[in-house]
């Protein structure tokens, strides 16, 4: 019963509260010119973020390989 409320309250958090702006972005008259150019600046929003912490997990990884501190089977 406790493992169904939480998940039902994990649904409940994205689709009531999460999803407001992409909602707002969907249905929204005031962005109908504009609509295509914000969803699309979310995504690479995204994309840029992905980007940084993937060039941050390679400077690391090769600090650990240089180190010799890499584990290696």
């Amino acid at each position: 019963m406790i493992a169904g409320n939480i998940f039902r309250w994990i649904g409940s958090l994205f689709t009531d509260l999460l999803f407001l702006p992409f909602n707002w972005l969907r249905t929204s008259v005031a962005t109908q010119d504009f609509g295509w150019w914000i969803s699309n600046a979310v995504n690479w929003g995204f994309l840029i973020v992905l980007l940084f912490l993937f060039r941050y997990w390679m400077k690391e990884s090769r600090r650990f390989v240089k180190e010799g501190t890499e584990d290696r089977s």
